[in-house]
């Protein structure tokens, strides 16, 4: 402002906007990079300039930033997804690196503004997967993708009856040398470690942890060399995460990504990095994205209980059969719910929506809830069902709709004694449970099943209905069901 500079706004944008001008000098390629070294934190930068035409600068530094290199032009965007009907060969530009594009030509400098040479990487993905297909949303369509994202999750890591994960690059005097196991991640991702922390801490004998990373970078967590660290994110660009990443690693955890994102910037940073191959996801709503990471999860705790012998072969040999089921059996779940479109008519003028459940039941309801809660807008939460008479069941009045997880047959009973307590209290209550469970169908007013399945496997299952309950709930009140109001499909920032 004392240069002479006006300000319309308060925007960190406008900011850099000034700042490019005050340095350029004729040169914007130079201006770029002046501006670029007095700016602190995350962005994801397009240049462009009336005394340059034809010409792009790009430049990126902790955000997403992805150019494609098509014929005779050149694009740059912050998600592979809206490439892939433009070209299928994208390059991933580090933090730091910037790129000037032009129709013909697209030439990445370092800092320095010293040319350095990248891979062309081919993208995998087709513009049919980042279509609709005939679906009203790509939410949807994309619950309907599930067997098929999870066979393409688990086909590569099994082979002759047996789960390898080659990803996993720890040798046996590493990994014997592990004492503890963390699971960090945000959002959806969070939950998928949750309900995964039950598999991998019944089959490596190993404590695990659940931590939500935005909470982890602050907690002065209890972490080394002997911490395995699985850092969970669909896009591989959540902020949060790759901060707690950043802190682990300077505590030095080993890192291992789940993450769908070829090239993302938790990828590069993790020291192994297990990809899931679930293809585009449109949809703010994680779905694919979720069951995928539950399915990375499940062949992990299988695999490292196995080479730790924490997990005898006959335990894993039967754990693998489930896992090599679970297309299948996702596909069933989708098939035999047919009545939850109709179901979603009496939940749909809700002011509040309770899931309960125990155990991995309690982390399924966790993701039910928060899928609820995105796309819907409802108040919608979960709770231990344990828990309940420590202060919850207060809420619990006359017509309150109650969604009880009730896949986890081992606590079968406990979790019907709290069904049938807040039915006491007034409570409507929609059951989720394992086909072939008679008694919830008098406890219940509704119920809705899931395929048998190992009890550890149950919330890749009983996930699904949830999903389906919450997309017809929303398209009954009229909602932006794949874009919902103030959320972000990537959360770059904190």
């Amino acid at each position: 402002m004392a240069k002479g500079f006006t300000f319309l706004s308060e925007t960190d944008t406008e900011v850099i906007v000034h700042l490019l001008e005050y340095y350029d000098k004729g040169n914007v390629k130079n201006a770029v990079m002046k501006t670029v070294s007095r700016l602190e934190g995350s962005y994801a930068l397009g240049v462009i300039c009336t005394d340059t035409p034809g010409k792009l600068y790009a430049v990126k530094e902790a955000s997403p930033l992805i150019l494609g290199v098509g014929a005779g032009e050149s694009f740059f965007a912050s998600d592979v997804t809206a490439l892939v009907a433009y070209t299928k060969n994208a390059i991933y530009l580090d933090d730091g690196e910037f790129a000037e594009l032009t129709p013909e030509n697209i030439t990445v400098f370092d800092r320095a503004g010293r040319k350095i040479e990248k891979i062309v990487t081919p993208v995998t993905w087709d513009i049919e997967a980042a279509e609709k297909g005939g679906y009203e949303h790509f939410m949807l369509k994309e619950i309907m993708e599930q067997p098929a994202a999870v066979r393409a999750a688990i086909e590569p890591r099994l082979r002759d009856g047996e789960v390898t994960i080659p990803e996993l690059t720890l040798t046996d005097e590493e990994l014997a040398g592990i004492n503890k196991i963390t699971i960090t991640a945000c959002g959806s991702a969070y939950y998928a470690g949750c309900a995964a922390k039950y598999a991998l801490q019944a089959l490596t004998g190993l404590p695990v942890e659940t931590a939500l990373a935005s909470e982890l970078r602050y907690s002065e967590p209890i972490i080394d060399s002997h911490t395995l660290l699985i850092a969970i994110s669909q896009s591989g660009e959540t902020a949060d995460t790759i901060a707690a990443i950043k802190e682990c690693k300077g505590r030095d955890a080993r890192v291992l990504a789940i993450v769908n994102v070829v090239g993302s910037t938790i990828a590069k940073i993790a020291d192994m990095t297990m990809y899931t191959y679930a293809g585009p996801e449109i949809a703010v709503a994680t779905t694919k994205g979720y069951t995928t990471q539950l399915a990375a999860l499940f062949m992990l705790a299988v695999a490292v209980g196995k080479r730790l012998g924490r997990a005898d072969g006959e335990k894993c040999a039967a754990l693998t059969g489930e896992i090599a089921r679970l297309p299948r059996l996702i596909q069933n779940t989708i098939d035999m719910n047919h009545r939850i479109k109709a179901l979603a008519k009496k939940y749909a003028a809700s002011k509040s929506l309770f899931f309960i459940g125990r155990n991995t039941d309690w982390a399924s309801a966790l993701e039910g809830a928060l899928k609820m809660k995105e796309i819907s807008y409802i108040h919608a939460e979960s709770y231990a069902a344990g828990e309940l008479k420590h202060g919850t069941i207060a809420l619990i009045e006359e017509g309150t709709p109650v969604i009880a997880v009730s896949c986890n047959e081992r606590l079968f009973d406990k979790t019907a004694s709290n069904i049938i307590e807040v039915k006491a209290r007034g409570a409507k209550v929609l059951a989720i449970a394992v086909a072939g469970n008679r008694k919830i169908v008098s406890q219940a007013d509704d119920v809705i099943y899931i395929p048998a399945v190992d009890t550890l496997f149950t919330p890749i299952l009983a996930v699904i209905p949830m999903q389906l309950l919450a997309y017809y709930v929303a398209k009954e009140n009229g909602c932006d069901i794949d874009k919902p109001k103030n959320l972000a499909k990537s959360v770059t920032v904190e």
